[in-house]
C-alpha cells in the first residue's frame, strides 16, 4: 500500500533526466496524480533561492532527489570541481529547504562511487566510511557520500525523515551516449554500433578490461526508489543493485556480440581503469523494503542497443 495519498504533491528533481523520467513513470503507474518534475532551465538546484521557491510553490509531501551532475571517468577526471560542487550543493539545499518547509520525506539518490577505492566484496553499507574513493571519481563520490552525513545529522537533530540509496551503475534505453560524458555501457554501445555502421575493423576500449562492475537496469532502479519512498524510513544508506559482477572485458565482448560486431577490440592501457572491483551486497534492500532487480544484463543490453540503433541519428545530432 502507498505510504502517501495518491493526490499528495511529489517533487522529483531531475525528473526529466534518464533516471528521473523512469521514476515519474513508475509513480504514475502507482496512481500518484500530483507529480512535479522541474527542468534545470527553470530551477537551478545549486541556488538556494531557486530551491526555496520550488518547495514553497509546490508544497510537496515527498521529494525524490534524483538530479545530479553525472558522467564517466573522463568527465569526472576533467571536471572534478564542478562534479563536487554541483552535486554537493544540490543535495544540501534540497534537504535543507525540504526540512525548513516541513516536507515529510526526502529520498536521496546516491552512488556506488561513494565507496572506498578498495572495499571488501561484496560492498556492505557499513564499509562506505572505510577509506577514500577511487581517485578518478573521488570528488563526485565524496559529494554523494555527504548525503548520508546530512541525512543522519538531520534525523538526530531535527527528526527529519530522509533516505539514502547507493545505486550501482545504471544503464538502459535513453541513456547518455555522448562519447565524452557517457558511462561505460552507453559509451561502448555507441562505439560498436557506430563502428559497425562505418565498416570499421577495430574498436578501442579504455584500460585493460580487468576491473569489474555491477550494472542496474534503469527501470529496476526506479522501482527501488519508489519502494523505498513508500516503505523505508531510516537514514542508514541502502545498496541498490543487481548483485551481478562482470569484468569490463567480458562486458565489452557481450556488447560486441549483442551489436553483431565481428571486428577486433584493442585495449588502450594508457587510459585509467578506475576502481578495481564493484559488487554490492543488496540483501538489505530486499529485507527492508522488498526490492529485487528483475532485468538480466543480456536483456537490458539488448534493449539498450536496440534503442540506440533506432535513435542513433538524432542522438548524434544532439
Amino acid at each position: 500500500m502507498a505510504r502517501f495519498p495518491l493526490d499528495a504533491p511529489i517533487v522529483v528533481t531531475g525528473g526529466a533526466g534518464f533516471l528521473g523520467r523512469r521514476i515519474v513513470d513508475r509513480l504514475t503507474r502507482e496512481g500518484y496524480r500530483s507529480i512535479v518534475a522541474p527542468r534545470s532551465r527553470d530551477v537551478n538546484l545549486t541556488r538556494e533561492v531557486d530551491v526555496e521557491r520550488l518547495i514553497a510553490e509546490f508544497k510537496p509531501r515527498l521529494v525524490i532527489h534524483a538530479a545530479g551532475r553525472v558522467g564517466g571517468i573522463w568527465a569526472n577526471s576533467t571536471y572534478p570541481g564542478s562534479a563536487y560542487y554541483e552535486n554537493l550543493m544540490m543535495a544540501t539545499l534540497v534537504m535543507e529547504q525540504a526540512r525548513r518547509a516541513g516536507v515529510e520525506k526526502v529520498v536521496n539518490v546516491s552512488s556506488v562511487c561513494a565507496y572506498p577505492n578498495v572495499t571488501p566484496v561484496p560492498f556492505r553499507e557499513e564499509n562506505i566510511w572505510a577509506g577514500y574513493p577511487d581517485a578518478s571519481m573521488a570528488p563526485y563520490g565524496l559529494a554523494k557520500r555527504m548525503m548520508a552525513v546530512q541525512s543522519e545529522a538531520y534525523r538526530r537533530e531535527f527528526g527529519f525523515n530522509s533516505v539514502v540509496l547507493l545505486m550501482a551503475n545504471l544503464y538502459g534505453p535513453g541513456d547518455n551516449f555522448d562519447p565524452q560524458t557517457s558511462h561505460v555501457i552507453p559509451g561502448l554501445v555507441r562505439k560498436f554500433v557506430d563502428a559497425q555502421a562505418r565498416g570499421d575493423a577495430t574498436v578501442t576500449a579504455w584500460g585493460d578490461g580487468s576491473p569489474t562492475r555491477e550494472f542496474l537496469y534503469v527501470d529496476d532502479a526506479a522501482d527501488a526508489i519508489v519502494l523505498a519512498a513508500e516503505r523505508y524510513d531510516a537514514s542508514d544508506p541502502v545498496n541498490i543493485g543487481s548483485s551481478h559482477e562482470i569484468t569490463i572485458r567480458e562486458l565489452t565482448e557481450e556488447i560486441a556480440r549483442t551489436v553483431g560486431f565481428r571486428g577486433t577490440v584493442t585495449w588502450d592501457t594508457s587510459r585509467p581503469n578506475g576502481q578495481p572491483r564493484r559488487k554490492l551486497d543488496v540483501s538489505k534492500a530486499e529485507a527492508l523494503f522488498g526490492f529485487r532487480s528483475r532485468t538480466g544484463l543480456a536483456e537490458g543490453l539488448r534493449a539498450t542497443v536496440d534503442w540506440y540503433q533506432a535513435n542513433r541519428a538524432p542522438v548524434a545530432t544532439r
